[in-house]
């Protein structure tokens, strides 16, 4: 017997070339078909993912579409870590992936399409490849519609996919008479070893498409028998775990538990499978153990496995939440923030719709803290606590973590492909974060005037106390009218707030007149000034943040962004509502 089978230096060269290609390929091909099949890929996903029978059917759609189990699993450990689905939906999924990404390797049985004369000369892969790749570069690199590009992107990722195949092929073509190759296979044959070479190979590439592909490619040698490709194929399966666990590593204990139920559904196919068939071997000792395979044959037992493991294990989906649930147990106490922001993947960074509605809750939620802080700062005006000082002390803190946490991952969604919707969606978001961060910050300043006000026994003449109350008023509205059209993005309502804001501004300045003819009449002392015009300044910028978000949502919708010639083209025209609503809000709020 010869030494152990060394491939050539151009050998190796070529088969690491081949599984790189392999790998763009399918990376190129499954992202073209994503985005073809549109921004509504991954929300239909876990929308309609209610039962068990509905997420196992997406899962193995989504899969064969992107091609990648691992991908598809990684999008739902993001979905469960971000409170979106429960880990019961999510297993369902993740079967229905496990299933799905056996696509890939009837893909890769076109590879055995030969040459030969005439029309099967230019059915040949070789053909046929090329062909595809012209065609896919012409519309990727000529047509402007961006669906064409991405129909280009995918067939230059099938033809790149097929020339990775060819290359992997003639890499290992050497090795089928090599008798000592041929001796080592015999080697993987023995179950345990077969398990673990499939295992360490899947772990290795990251992908269970691009291991079963190599194994089918070769296949094509005519070394491989059934009796090495099984248990290799059970060990595929179990290795395709990894990059999923991999993507959970930050992920809070539901996502966790989602990753870890990919790994337990692969594990327990191949010790069920494992077992059930090398018993019936034993008794029965099959006759097709030394059987060839092909890269069809290969395929089919992929699928088979998958689609048995899935038939056995689909009913059982509540008994592996009970698993996975008891292996990872629940923490005692969560913060709510924390929730809130789990909500913010990273993994749906990839999924621009996903990520702008994670993000519009986030914010929606920021927006609502925001207003709730004001309104326990307004409330330490009449009546001081020191808890109450905490609250809005804690909450603001809260508020600063928001405007962390959404500013990066909005910056993360604008360098993704974005629809015109989307863009507008985000550059709103990011527009009036800081606007909320500060109103947050003005309510902390108006709870440390309370703050004063209590510990030096202010008490202001009942005057300037009617004006604080109708202010606080003016100052309460124009916030909410400003976080519901915002909510709601209710232009009509946004147009209400400019008219406020100027009425509170001329509230400002008068209140400030009084209080001085107050001090030079000696109602008021300079204690009580200090303390009444901090009050008035941190009323007026809260009015001035509401107005830009109002300026946000209106500008906005008509593409532009220009605040200072919106307010000024407003003040100045008084058109449309403005005088109305500044008549109304005036006689309302006045001193």
């Amino acid at each position: 017997m010869g030494g152990i089978p060394i491939l050539s230096i151009a050998n190796v060269v070529s088969l690491l070339g081949g599984v790189a290609l392999f790998l763009f390929g399918m990376s190129l091909m499954g992202e073209g078909l994503k985005k073809v099949a549109g921004s509504k890929l991954e929300l239909v996903l876990y929308r309609l993912s209610s039962t068990p029978l509905k997420g196992v059917l997406l899962g193995t759609g989504v899969t064969a579409v992107i091609q990648s189990s691992s991908a598809t699993s990684v999008m739902v450990v993001g979905f469960v870590n971000s409170g979106m689905m429960k880990v019961r939906q999510a297993i369902g999924i993740v079967l229905g992936a496990i299933l799905g990404t056996s696509v890939t390797g009837w893909i890769l049985c076109l590879s055995d399409l030969g040459g030969g004369e005439g029309l099967a000369q230019l059915l040949s892969t070789s053909t046929l490849s090329g062909i595809i790749a012209v065609a896919g570069i012409g519309l990727r690199m000529f047509s402007k519609n961006q669906t064409k590009i991405h129909v280009g992107d995918i067939m230059l990722g099938f033809a790149v996919l097929m020339f990775g195949m060819q290359a992997m092929s003639a890499a290992v073509s050497p090795l089928k008479n090599s008798a000592a190759f041929l001796h080592l296979l015999t080697c993987f044959s023995n179950p345990l070893l077969g398990i673990l070479v499939g295992l360490v190979f899947t772990s290795i590439l990251q992908s269970a498409s691009a291991a079963v592909g190599i194994l089918q490619a070769l296949a094509v040698t005519g070394t491989i028998s059934f009796a090495v490709a099984f248990p290799m194929t059970l060990g595929i399966a179990i290795g395709a775990a990894v990059p999923v666990l991999l993507s959970a590593l930050g992920a809070n204990i539901n996502g966790r538990r989602t990753a870890f139920a990919y790994l337990l559904i692969d594990v327990l196919g191949a010790v069920i499978w494992g077992s059930v068939f090398y018993l019936a071997d034993a008794i029965f000792s099959f006759s097709f153990m030394d059987a060839v395979m092909t890269t069809v044959t290969v395929a089919l037992l992929n699928t088979v496995f998958r689609f048995a493991t899935v038939v056995v294990l689909a009913p059982a989906i509540p008994m592996l939440e009970r698993i996975v649930c008891f292996l990872f147990p629940e923490p005692k106490e969560q913060a709510a923030q924390t929730a809130e922001f789990d909500r913010l993947e990273d993994r749906f960074v990839q999924h621009p719709s996903l990520a702008i509605e994670q993000s519009r809750i986030v914010i929606n939620s920021m927006a609502a803290k925001a207003q709730e802080n004001l309104l326990h700062a307004f409330a330490l005006c009449g009546q001081y606590t020191d808890a109450g000082y905490r609250e809005v002390e804690e909450l603001e803190g809260v508020i600063d973590r928001y405007e962390d946490k959404l500013g990066t991952y909005l910056i993360k969604i604008t360098r993704q492909e974005l629809t015109r919707t989307q863009s507008e969606d985000v550059s709103k978001y990011l527009h009036t974060l800081n606007d909320f961060e500060r109103i947050s910050d003005h309510a902390l300043n108006i709870a440390d005037a309370a703050k004063e006000i209590h510990e030096k026994k202010i008490v202001f003449s009942a005057a300037a106390a009617d004006e604080l109350k109708v202010i606080c008023g003016a100052v309460t509205e124009i916030l909410s009218l400003s976080v519901r059209a915002f909510l709601d993005s209710d232009l009509p309502l946004a147009g209400r707030v400019e008219p406020l804001e100027e009425v509170i501004d001329g509230l400002c300045d008068e209140m400030k007149l009084h209080h001085v003819n107050r001090l030079q009449q000696g109602a008021c002392t300079l204690n009580q000034g200090f303390v009444f015009n901090d009050l008035l300044t941190n009323f007026e910028r809260v009015a001035d943040h509401c107005s830009n978000i109002a300026v946000a949502i209106i500008e906005l919708k008509s593409d532009t962004f220009d605040t200072h010639e919106y307010l000024n083209s407003m003040k100045d025209l008084r058109s449309g509502h403005f005088d109305e609503y500044f008549k109304e809000y005036s006689a309302r709020f006045s001193l």
